[in-house]
């Protein structure tokens, strides 16, 4: 008898024990329940109060951005709508050029907090196949008398949208190509994807010697007198590649023994083509 009722007061005992561990449980959810639901509340009353302060400044921001648009001729077909602090421009334009010129104009006023581009490029139609040969021969023909026989750009064309590729030497040989592109009727949008070289001494030695040695060989010379249609030489970190359009094979092999023998490439890629040759 005493027996069972020992293992009764345990049992009673261990019910509680139990019973209380489940309370602690229960409030432990409870707690982290509470704590996410009170993080949620801040953040969203933050939002909320964020939102507020920035949509009291629209009609001002309206004001400001219409009077800016107004100022433009080539903007006449350019609309604006700003909500909460962020301007959305629509309505279209004739240059690609002038799409980016709307949303940089407009992007120091007061109290912006950012610009949506939504402009169409409404333009002259061009061919694909026209336009990019437009755009090759302006590129060819870019900086001239700079540094143009260290830069390789090209475009191609889908659709109006042109796609940039290749490599400059300098940020300004970059933005120099895009200008360009960007101010060519026609072009209706632009995929940008040119690289600039990194700045190093060890390069530009490089393409000094590779210059002297293509164009001092008395087979390559001639290719210096279009300055449309010089062998391109790119370094990208001690690396040397060539790039352009040779008359023959024996031009594009002679190229590429004269660019081997320069000490210091690490490495050297003839990618020159031949006319006539794909």
């Amino acid at each position: 008898m005493r027996g069972d009722k020992n293992m009764k007061t345990f049992r009673q005992t261990m019910g509680l024990f139990l019973a209380g561990d489940r309370r602690v449980q229960f409030m432990k959810a409870f707690l982290r329940s509470f704590g996410w639901f009170v993080g949620v509340s801040v953040l969203s009353s933050s939002m909320v109060a964020q939102t507020t302060s920035a949509a009291r400044y629209d009609a001002a921001i309206q004001a400001s951005v219409s009077r800016q648009l107004a100022g433009k001729k080539e903007f006449h077909n350019v609309n604006a709508v700003v909500e909460d602090g962020i301007v959305t421009l629509s309505g279209s334009v004739d240059l690609y050029q002038q799409k980016l010129d709307a949303a940089r104009k407009i992007r120091k006023t007061e109290n912006l907090q950012g610009v949506r581009n939504l402009i169409a490029v409404n333009g002259k139609n061009v061919a694909d196949a026209d336009l990019a040969a437009q755009l090759d021969r302006k590129l060819y023909y870019d900086r001239m008398g700079y540094d143009n026989a260290f830069n390789f750009v090209t475009a191609s064309v889908e659709n109006g949208v042109a796609t940039i590729n290749g490599e400059t030497r300098t940020e300004a040989g970059r933005d120099s190509a895009l200008a360009l592109v960007d101010r060519t009727p026609g072009v209706k949008d632009v995929v940008n994807n040119t690289k600039v070289t990194p700045v190093s001494n060890f390069d530009d030695d490089i393409r000094i010697r590779a210059l002297r040695a293509i164009y001092r060989d008395p087979v390559l010379g001639r290719y210096a007198i279009d300055p449309a249609k010089p062998i391109r030489i790119v370094v990208d970190r001690g690396s040397l590649s060539l790039f352009g359009v040779v008359s023959s094979s024996a031009d594009k092999q002679i190229a590429g023994m004269r660019a081997g023998q320069i000490s210091g490439a690490f490495a050297v890629h003839n990618n020159l083509e031949v006319a006539g040759k794909s």
